[in-house]
């Protein structure tokens, strides 16, 4: 058995080559990815055997000079079932990390993050502002400065020897996890600090301003590096996450980067046209009414929108008409109306286009039901 052919490398490889030949060939032949497959489980094993000869300078050297027969002594002769005590964590601790929330080795665990919710106007999301707000959570400690320690003398921590990491054994795997003692730090405190309990942080409320940036929509997360929870024994922080919720406006509705409202329109106005005034967010404007507007007409104002938070590009407001019907009227005042409805209806079909299209709609309709 050639170890140096079963990882395809050479024999003059560097143990960086080595480890990397070794992580593909153990992530293509893990048995978690090839089942049941007895013969790749084989190959697995001869895979971490020339591994753990050709990863150690010193098995490698007997090997070198005397073969298999070199480093039987070592524990890999023919009773070899598999029981590698090499790298192979080390090589799968991005893997395993992530399962077990591990740090990196020699160093503690890093706060968690926090996620809040901030609620916003219209007008506050698009112009941007600062808002104030209480997070309980844990800040370092500032009678040990977060070394957890009453006089600032530390000892290596007797769990996990100094590591920071302690090695868990499951199954054929050897999975190395943050030390729960010393929470990755591989020191621990002698005299520990009575203000924290010797974790180097305390749970505490703090005030925070948050800068919000124009044009952000509800949805949009705002994330500040390093103010989420302070790690234990000086460890960095987590982040925080601001979750933006933008309130209900009474006049505009958001569609992206465009404003959407109904401008309510006088009946004369809209027969006769004109200039009526209509909001914005900055301030009112004219607009233009031409004579013979119908309700629900839709008016583009340009350029009077929202200014994107990402493109810089600016929206538009839309504005959408609605005829208001007079009510409440005198009996002069219905007198008028009557009159001019007799007068309009001489000639509807000039004066109602859509009314009198209808009607021969509907009457065309009616003449095929009776035909039938």
């Amino acid at each position: 058995m050639n170890y140096y052919q079963i990882l395809g490398v050479s024999e003059n490889a560097t143990q960086v080559e080595i480890k990397k030949a070794y992580k593909r060939l153990a992530m293509k032949y893990h048995p978690d990815r090839v089942g049941d497959d007895r013969e790749k489980h084989e190959k697995f094993k001869e895979i971490q055997k020339a591994y753990s000869v050709l990863s150690d300078e010193t098995k490698r050297a007997q090997y070198d000079r005397f073969g298999e027969a070199g480093v039987h002594g070592g524990g890999f002769g023919s009773g070899f079932q598999g029981g590698f005590n090499g790298d192979f964590s080390d090589i799968f601790g991005d893997i395993f990390n992530d399962v077990f929330g591990g740090g990196a080795r020699g160093q503690p665990q890093r706060g968690r993050d926090i996620k809040i919710q901030v609620g916003l106007t219209l007008e506050e999301a698009v112009n941007g502002t600062s808002k104030q707000v209480h997070i309980t959570t844990f800040v370092p400690c500032s009678y040990c400065e977060g070394s957890g320690s009453a006089d600032g003398n530390m000892q290596m921590c007797e769990t996990c020897g100094g590591h920071g990491r302690v090695r868990l054994q499951q199954g054929m795997f050897s999975v190395q996890q943050t030390c729960p003692r010393c929470q990755g730090s591989g020191r621990m405190y002698i005299n520990p600090c009575e203000h924290c309990g010797g974790q180097g942080r305390r749970q505490e409320t703090r005030k925070l301003v948050i800068k919000v940036p124009p044009g952000v929509d509800t949805g949009d997360r705002i994330r500040l590096s390093g103010e989420g929870e302070a790690g234990p024994l000086g460890a960095p922080a987590g982040d925080l996450f601001v979750d933006v919720q933008v309130k209900p406006h009474p006049i505009f509705q958001r569609h992206g980067d465009d404003l959407y409202c109904e401008v309510p329109l006088r009946f004369a106005t809209a027969c006769l046209g004109g200039e009526i005034k209509v909001p914005t967010l900055e301030q009112p404007v004219n607009l233009k009414v031409p004579e013979g507007t119908q309700t629900g007409k839709v008016f583009r104002l340009r350029g009077k929108g929202v200014k994107s938070v990402r493109s810089h590009r600016t929206g538009d407001l839309l504005c959408k008409v609605v005829i208001e019907t007079p009510v409440n009227l005198t009996p002069e005042q219905k007198a008028l109306i009557r009159q001019l409805d007799e007068n309009l209806g001489k000639k509807s079909q000039k004066h109602s286009p859509k009314n009198s299209s209808w009607l021969d709609t509907v009457k065309g309709f009616f003449d095929k039901v009776k035909a039938k």
